[in-house]
């Protein structure tokens, strides 16, 4: 049986991989529409391009450490 904690960790890992799907689709068009490269974009451009970057980062940094978070819970239950 799936316990409440378990089940908001299991939302909050989906919401954190959708957001960091829509980072990084963000990030990919911002390249498309610039030949592939930062260097072709406006210094406000790069800036946002840095700032998704780093949002990215960290979104990845947070699903990898609720991802260890599930599996020692569920390495403790068996």
């Amino acid at each position: 049986m799936i316990e409440n904690n378990d089940l908001n960790s299991v939302q909050t890992y989906r919401n954190l991989v959708l957001q960091y799907e829509d980072t990084h689709a963000q990030i990919t068009h911002l390249l498309n529409t610039h030949k592939g490269g930062t260097e072709y974009m406006t210094e406000d451009e790069r800036t946002h391009y840095r700032a998704l970057a780093k949002r990215r980062d960290e979104l990845f940094s947070e699903i990898r450490g609720l991802e260890q978070q599930l599996l020692d819970d569920d390495q403790r239950q068996q």
